[in-house]
């Protein structure tokens, strides 16, 4: 596996704060509270006086307007699989990120190394090995699960290129491998804002004149679309709206 480190520079678009918070929560369908504690952190009370909650992502601003990156997505898409989809708890995901940073020199762990995981640890592939993250590195062969992760394109150097977001009810885990990848986030199309993989047109462009509107048949005859695809850029926007 090639070191990332290096090419994940402050310039490239993948780095550039470019999402607030309640946008970033709207494309990934997570609660907004959930991705603030992520993100910013928490105080939480115990028994023998208040604790705080160390961030998992570092943001690459400190502007809660526009201070998440494309990259930042990525870093809560995987994180939102690990701990929803497959359950593994937050010491483990914590320790395996800090091993990731530390021996395999990585920025952004989430984004930058494909994890996969049984639901108790989880693991990476590194020179051809499936390395147990979650266990300081001790070498180990699990049960792969990778719904989420399949929904990410990387570029040559293994680096989270574009996302397929889902846009429609993941928790629903039977369908969740065969939900459309009509959907795109990719941060040198459109300002990274979610279009129709293919077309660069924006989904927001869609549901604003179904909003305003015209017929699904329309939408499809202006823009040479299918009807299935204008639905999913409205089901998309739609749901980011009720979220």
């Amino acid at each position: 596996m090639k070191d990332t480190a290096s090419f994940t520079n402050k310039k490239d678009p993948k780095n550039l704060p470019a999402y607030s918070l309640f946008e970033a929560c709207r494309y990934l369908q997570i609660p907004e509270a959930t991705l603030k504690s992520w993100v910013v952190g928490r105080h939480y009370p115990t028994s023998s006086g208040s604790r705080f909650f160390r961030p998992l992502i570092v943001p690459a601003s400190k502007d809660r307007q526009v201070g998440l990156s494309f990259l930042n997505l990525i870093e809560a898409h995987v994180l939102d699989a690990i701990r929803r989809t497959h359950g593994v708890k937050l010491p483990k995901v914590r320790q395996a990120m800090d091993y990731i940073r530390r021996e395999l020199h990585s920025q952004h762990p989430l984004a930058e190394k494909d994890f996969e995981t049984d639901g108790v640890d989880l693991f990476i592939r590194h020179y051809g090995n499936l390395v147990n993250a979650s266990r300081d590195g001790q070498m180990a062969i699990k049960e792969i699960i990778e719904a989420y992760l399949a929904r990410i394109e990387r570029d040559a150097f293994g680096v989270a290129a574009r996302l397929y977001p889902f846009t429609r009810n993941r928790a629903a885990s039977p369908t969740v491998k065969t939900e459309p990848r009509t959907v795109l986030i990719d941060p040198r199309i459109s300002y990274g804002r979610p279009v129709l993989a293919g077309t660069g047109i924006p989904t927001a462009a869609l549901a604003e004149r179904y909003k305003a509107g015209d017929s699904i048949k329309n939408l499809s005859h202006d823009y040479s679309l299918s009807t299935d695809e204008v639905e999913e850029a409205i089901r998309c926007e739609l749901w980011t709206e009720a979220a």
